[in-house]
């Protein structure tokens, strides 16, 4: 009987050691499903009443687009839905890793609808989240990552993970919401803006 006990103890600490070592454990949608790659989702925001979903903006009258959040209204909008692209080959979105990231569709400046990191801000310094360029390889401009804040909400960040022995320190940030000039722009090197994710 001590040894049933014994051999029972071992296998649920055997069981308890596995799930707490899964190192980046999947991005989960609203749903409670892990992120697809290939799959078009909603990037919502995880409070109310604070605007829509992210979508296309333009910041200055003319091209590229930015990422924005739709602003908020009587019937708010979803946005436009995205698609993530793991950099390394999965086909789940994990907590931590990085990916790409394109909204769905093709926007009015005929340009690549991936995301990446643009301009700074002098005001503010904070570095907008622009849209217009294919993704290189060779630059972790384009590759972002999301964080579950532990309350079922995750936060977008553009640090990117290094693959080699040799990478120099980026400058990490997080993704939060700004307003200019009556519209909701995405933006780095602030607080996090808390999002979730819902498949379109």
């Amino acid at each position: 009987m001590l040894r049933l006990i014994g051999s029972l103890s071992f296998i649920w600490l055997l069981m308890a050691i596995s799930t707490v070592a899964q190192p980046w454990p999947p991005v989960l949608d609203a749903d409670g499903q892990p992120l697809r790659s290939g799959v078009e989702y909603y990037v919502l925001p995880g409070v109310t009443d604070v605007g829509g979903g992210l979508t296309l903006v333009d910041r200055n009258g003319s091209c590229p687009l930015y990422v924005g959040q739709e602003p908020l209204a009587p019937m708010v909008s979803r946005g436009i839905p995205v698609v993530f692209t793991p950099r390394v080959g999965d086909t789940i979105i994990r907590e931590s890793r990085d990916f790409t990231v394109a909204f769905s569709g093709a926007s009015t400046c005929v340009q690549s609808t991936a995301w990446m990191v643009g301009e700074e801000n002098p005001e503010t310094r904070r570095r907008y989240v622009v849209t217009g360029t294919e993704p290189r390889p060779s630059s972790t401009l384009w590759y972002f990552n999301i964080e579950n804040n532990g309350q079922g909400v995750y936060a977008l960040r553009w640090c990117p993970n290094c693959l080699t022995t040799n990478c120099p320190r980026p400058r990490c940030g997080s993704a939060g919401v700004i307003d200019e000039n009556r519209r909701r722009l995405l933006a780095l090197d602030g607080p996090a803006f808390p999002f979730i994710f819902r498949r379109a």
